[in-house]
């Protein structure tokens, strides 16, 4: 692998002097059941893989991110658990995309139909699908262009609805298929209607954890 170098301090309104990621590209590009061991051998780091084998090590959250990553992944799991179809995930699982990037969204829900289409041998690994839903929470650290990109890539293969939330800006962009963002300013809810039927995110403890 090459030798990682610290990106830039931020300039899209990131918190300056905290690295947004190691980025890096190995000499040889990793399989997804490569990537999937390198994975379990570093157990106390977070990694993405882009879909041109770039491998991204992702930086460890404060502690509001932390709580704030965990609440939208509480009240999805919740919904999900209600209505009882799907599952809903966190961050710790990874998914390998049609594109072949491995992506990490901080909380998903998979539908029954890509529930069933799963082997047992896929679940107990990356799962080969992008979400039917999922929301990336930005931090601190995090660009937010980035993040933008990353969520066109969700949509490009197979995403149903996206949401980026924003804390820091207090705004929730909303992402489907066919569509352009959508960008809402300090809502104190968001429906995840029609496509999750019920579910709506209190954005109260997200805003101030």
């Amino acid at each position: 692998m090459s030798t990682p170098t610290l990106p830039p301090t931020t300039m899209d309104g990131a918190l300056t002097g905290l690295p947004t990621r190691i980025q890096m590209a190995p000499a040889v590009p990793m399989t997804p059941e490569q990537f999937f061991e390198f994975c379990q051998q570093n157990p106390d780091k977070r990694f993405e893989q882009t879909a041109q084998g770039e491998l991204i090590i992702m930086p460890p959250l404060g502690l509001d991110g932390g709580f704030q990553e965990g609440e939208v992944y509480w009240q999805l799991a919740k919904w999900a658990k209600a209505v009882g179809k799907g599952m809903a995930v966190s961050s710790n699982v990874a998914f390998i995309l049609p594109n072949g990037a491995n992506r990490a969204p901080d909380a998903s829900w998979l539908s029954p139909e890509q529930m069933a289409s799963l082997t047992d041998a896929q679940r107990k690994k990356f799962p080969p699908l992008c979400p039917f839903f999922l929301v990336e929470v930005r931090s601190p650290s995090d660009r937010l262009k980035e993040l933008q990109d990353k969520m066109d890539e969700y949509i490009a293969n197979g995403c149903q609805q996206g949401w980026l939330i924003d804390p820091d800006c207090r705004q929730v962009h909303v992402f489907r298929p066919g569509q352009p963002s959508q960008a809402h300013d300090n809502p104190q809810t968001v429906s995840g209607d029609p496509e999750l039927p019920g579910f709506v995110l209190d954005l109260g403890p997200v805003w101030q954890p």
